[in-house]
């Protein structure tokens, strides 16, 4: 025990830990699982006397098995429960056989004397700072954990300038007897189990502080040598004429990309934001609630993590570095949008791991060479990486449709070399209030997006004042791009693909990736008290509710969400529907009017505007629900087979708007399961007789509570109907996507005027070009070679069922200004010039 006693290690742990401050992983020693009735080994890496001190304090503090107390296996009797991995050899240039610990090589041989012999080593990873191996020369980051030798010089300054930073790791318990198992050797299995443990603890540095990185210039000088960026180098000196002189200049053109590009990762950075980041965070919101991040640990044991969020902020970035770097995993490396190279701003993002691309490089070979080959050498290497999706922040909170063009580099370079696993991790990022939420309402109302700049980004300060609520951080199931792959093309690894080829099943397979990561997400919604808030009140008339009222129909919501869940990874606010309205008074977001007769709550114009963004990053998860409540409120009774007809008229569209999970073949199962949760709740009468399916008394409180989930989905349907109405008026073949998408904007635009339809996200062009491209892909339109929609009988009988889901007052409105449209033709040369 490094020849000290064990009174004077008390001694000494006390005297540590005046200094030392350890986070611990996991949180609760109950996942490690580990057998009562084994004995219990642990194995440290580094034999250094600060290392024992923490192991001993930490077993002690959870609850563990002592490190320090004697081991009583059956055949084997020490002072001691752990050992050193690494031992120091008897002279200072000795060779030789490795130094295995002496109660190492007993354990080994016990379990060879003895087939019933077995005990649980447990791995304990300790990092004192965490800092790639890179070219700076700060302080701190000479004595921060990394991958060069330390000696015990250099591991007192460690201890005394990251004391207060360290990470301790348990591992789940290796069984002696299964390693013993594979081979009748006592030596073999001395050194297989030495090789096991170097494997881990090396693997455990490595989704800590990163891989082992070499200097910057010197992957950018590999990346300028690969063979797809020299032959791009050459196309383009051919390109220009060819000769020494414009060879050199392509190749600078190169090296200037390579260097706009590339991240430069800075440990000293690292800690600058996380100190700045825990200040901004006290700052703006009541904390960060993260959930699941277990899933990423785990996965990070084996698989290269590419982290897939939903983009929904600026903040975004930061946000997520920030919460896997609090939890002991290295910090991504992000794909960032070249916007975001500000002055001074850029430097800080790229040295926190930012690696910047342009928007669109279409005909720009060299520049995606360099991209590609940049991209290729970071997942090569084992960097966990971060890039968004949807291409752009969502204006709307809905989930934008997934882009192709990350995943597709991504997926060729894994068939380029597929050694290290890739798992991508959707990632739901949640906002109780938005930063840039007056923004996003000005962009969708029709003023042009404002380009980036310092001077916004100082001004955006002013918000500091401000309480944004919480924010809530979800992880998603992973989604391991070989079974993505395997279920495409079975024989993928047996089949040879050049740099610049793509299979002709890729494309499909990329479409499936592109999926899973949009179903990923939503699938890991968090319904906190504000989006929930959202979803009831603005479903209401005037956005204004009874207190008692709103209170019970919260509660109600709460209950659905748990009866019918979307998905398993979904999470549920645990506050009661009273708590949750003065949780969200206390965010100045909820308004009361106190009346003789019962309180009314109610949302401010203004803030009925910015609340339907957070309605919407829940409203996928009570789709099914609220469409089912809007048929039955609209006709009182539908027999099984009718309801479900009607559902599966409208469910395409849903699902291409919300991105929901369902499946054609699946989505009766889920209907069925909505369907069962809304009768317990009374909100549904079955028949079982003659099944059939009515809504509750009209003056019962049931009715109101179904009459007002009905109505989350309103302005969704209606959208539709505007669609087809507008279409069917103008004839088949008449009108181009375009113009259809510039139309029907202008006509939601104007009927949210006159019927009070108080969002802009309600006519947002993007949800109507989603519906109008539903429309070609489910055969109920076809675009034909002149560039018009041309429809049958299949869309008019669409847009006749209307009558089964919208009242009467509201499809004459919309019909009636279809008509007066094509009857006065003023609003199609607006169309034609928005469209243009």
């Amino acid at each position: 025990m490094l020849g000290i006693d064990r009174p004077l290690l008390h001694a000494a742990r006390k005297l540590l830990y005046l200094w030392v401050r350890t986070h611990v992983l996991p949180q609760e020693p109950a996942s490690l699982e580990l057998d009562p009735d084994k004995p219990v080994v642990y194995v440290l890496q580094r034999r250094f006397l600060s290392n024992l001190l923490v192991l001993s304090r930490e077993t002690d503090a959870g609850g563990l098995p002592a490190a320090l107390k004697p081991l009583a296996a059956r055949r084997v009797r020490d002072s001691r429960s752990f050992f050193f991995l690494s031992r120091p050899r008897p002279w200072l240039f000795a060779r030789g056989a490795p130094a295995y610990s002496s109660l190492m090589r007993r354990l080994v041989a016990a379990a060879h004397s003895d087939p019933t012999f077995d005990v649980q080593i447990v791995p304990v990873s300790i990092l004192w700072g965490r800092a790639p191996d890179k070219e700076h020369s700060i302080w701190k980051l000479i004595f921060a954990e990394s991958w060069g030798r330390q000696r015990a010089f250099r591991r007192l300054f460690t201890v005394l300038l990251h004391g207060r930073n360290t990470l301790v790791r348990f591992s789940a318990p290796l069984s002696l007897r299964a390693i013993a198992d594979e081979d009748r050797d006592r030596e073999v299995t001395l050194r297989k189990l030495a090789r096991v443990l170097r494997a881990h603890f090396r693997h455990q540095r490595e989704i800590a502080i990163g891989p082992d990185l070499s200097h910057r210039r010197t992957q950018l000088g590999g990346l300028l040598e690969a063979p797809r960026v020299r032959a791009a180098i050459d196309a383009l000196a051919q390109d220009q004429g060819g000769g020494p002189a414009v060879l050199r200049r392509a190749q600078a053109q190169a090296r200037s990309y390579a260097w706009e590009i590339a991240s430069d990762y800075s440990y000293p950075v690292i800690l600058i934001f996380r100190r700045f980041l825990t200040w901004l965070w006290t700052r703006l919101y009541d904390g960060v609630e993260v959930s699941n991040f277990d899933t990423v640990t785990s996965a990070a044991v084996d698989h290269e993590i590419i982290y897939v969020p939903c983009h929904r902020s600026h903040i975004d970035y930061l946000l997520l570095s920030y919460v896997v770097f609090n939890h002991g995993l290295m910090v991504p490396h992000i794909a960032a949008g070249v916007n975001l190279n500000l002055p001074l701003l850029g430097g800080f993002l790229r040295r926190g791991g930012a690696f910047f691309l342009r928007r669109s490089f279409k005909g720009n070979k060299l520049y995606a060479a360099v991209l590609n080959e940049y991209l290729h050498m970071m997942i090569a290497k084992g960097y966990p990486i971060e890039y968004f999706v949807e291409g752009g922040r969502s204006r709307t909170g809905r989930l934008l449709p997934p882009m192709g063009g990350m995943l597709s580099m991504t997926v060729q370079s894994f068939l380029r070399d597929s050694s290290r696993p890739i798992a991508f991790l959707p990632v739901y990022i949640g906002y109780e209030k938005l930063f840039e939420g007056r923004t996003y309402v000005g962009e969708l109302m029709g003023r042009p997006k404002k380009k980036e700049s310092l001077f916004d980004l100082l001004s955006s300060l002013r918000e500091l004042k401000h309480n944004f609520g919480k924010v809530h951080v979800n992880f998603g199931e992973p989604i391991r791009l070989a079974d993505v792959l395997a279920a495409q093309h079975a024989d993928w690894r047996a089949e040879e693909v050049a740099e610049d080829a793509r299979p002709a099943w890729l494309a499909a397979g990329i479409d499936e990736l592109k999926a899973r990561i949009a179903n990923g997400i939503n699938a890991a919604a968090v319904v906190d008290p504000v989006n929930l808030v959202s979803l009831v009140l603005l479903a209401a008339p005037r956005h204004a509710l009874d207190a008692q009222q709103l209170a019970r129909q919260l509660d109600a919501c709460r209950r659905l969400a748990q009866a019918a869940p979307y998905a398993g990874r979904v999470q549920v606010t645990a506050l009661p529907g009273t708590d949750i309205i003065a949780y969200c008074e206390k965010l100045k977001l909820l308004q009361r009017q106190t009346h003789a007769l019962g309180d009314v709550l109610y949302f401010t114009p203004d803030d009925a505007v910015l609340t339907t963004y957070m309605r919407n990053n829940i409203l996928h998860l009570y789709a099914l629900p609220a469409l089912i409540a809007s048929l039955l409120t609209q006709n009182r009774t539908l027999n099984h087979k009718h309801l479900l007809r009607l559902a599966h008229a409208v469910y395409p569209f849903l699902r291409a708007e919300l991105r929901l999970r369902w499946s054609d073949d699946e989505i009766d199962a889920a209907i069925g399961v909505c369907l069962h949760a809304l009768s317990d709740m009374g909100w549904l009468v079955r028949s079982e007789r003659d099944d059939v399916y009515a809504a509750p008394d009209i003056l019962s409180d049931e009715y109101a509570q179904l009459a007002l989930l009905g109505q989350a989905l309103r302005p969704t349907l209606i959208r539709y109907f505007i669609t087809l109405a507008t279409l069917h008026q103008k004839g088949s073949g008449v009108i181009t996507p375009a113009e259809l998408e510039a139309l029907c904007h202008l006509q939601a635009q104007r009927l949210s005027l006159l019927r009070e339809f108080n969002a802009p996200e309600f006519f947002d062009k993007a949800i109507f070009r989603i519906f109008i491209d539903t429309l070609t892909q489910n055969g109920r339109a076809e675009l034909r070679e002149d560039g018009k929609i041309h429809f049958g009988e299949a869309l008019q009988k669409a847009s006749g069922e209307a009558r089964f889901v919208l009242p009467i007052d509201v499809r004459q409105a919309i019909l009636h200004m279809a008509r007066a449209d094509t009857d006065t033709g003023a609003p199609d040369d607006d169309a034609r010039r928005e469209a243009a």
